[in-house]
């Protein structure tokens, strides 16, 4: 995809009060309710075909798994690829991070995330291949965890502003376990390209 597919954008600026396009409550998501539910938060990222549909149509199915309620989901936002040599010349990314309350556990909650990815033809050819879809859960309630197949927090998010801006913007006091404020690493990332897309 390339920067004339937007109708416009802007550069990103401080993340400031959240913007709640499904949500329109003035205040941030909160920790788990009065309902047995947790806070978890997921980041969806695209680079291959036409990655801002299928960042919108993942949205749609992250609103529609079982034993979860989308609450928010941030600005979309076109990212350079950041990582090693192969991924640097792959296409520009479009971003965005999802707030839901879910029953699930977090290893459910990521088996319904694969699903996702697979109903949108992801696949895991190679390490940093590029993708129709990516999602990735980043934080669940305050917790830790660290199994074979499942850290949380995201090992990676607080040194990608792919992950830090949209974050921000739906939740301003986000707070990573064992890192402190997420605001806290935005001078790490701010070397790095992004542009939030104006819809």
């Amino acid at each position: 995809m390339t920067r004339g597919d937007a109708a416009a954008a802007e550069p990103l600026p401080k993340p400031a009060g959240a913007v709640a396009p499904l949500a329109q409550a003035s205040t941030p998501p909160t920790l788990a309710d009065s309902h047995g539910e947790h806070l978890a938060y997921v980041a969806l990222g695209a680079n291959l075909a036409d990655p801002l549909t299928q960042v919108r149509a993942a949205a749609r199915a992250l609103a529609s798994l079982p034993d979860c309620r989308l609450l928010r989901l941030s600005s979309l936002y076109r990212t350079a690829p950041v990582g090693n040599r192969s991924i640097r010349g792959q296409a520009d990314f479009i971003n965005a991070v999802a707030a839901l309350y879910t029953r699930l556990s977090p290893a459910q909650l990521l088996d319904a995330l694969f699903v996702i990815e697979r109903r949108f033809g992801r696949r895991r050819e190679y390490h940093h291949a590029p993708r129709t879809l990516d999602l990735d859960l980043l934080l669940y309630d305050e917790r830790i965890v660290d199994s074979q197949r499942l850290r949380v927090p995201h090992p990676r998010m607080h040194l990608r502003a792919f992950v830090i801006a949209p974050l921000l913007e739906i939740a301003p006091q986000a707070l990573i376990p064992g890192r402190g404020r997420a605001a806290a690493w935005l001078p790490a990332v701010s070397s790095q390209s992004i542009e939030r897309l104006v819809e």
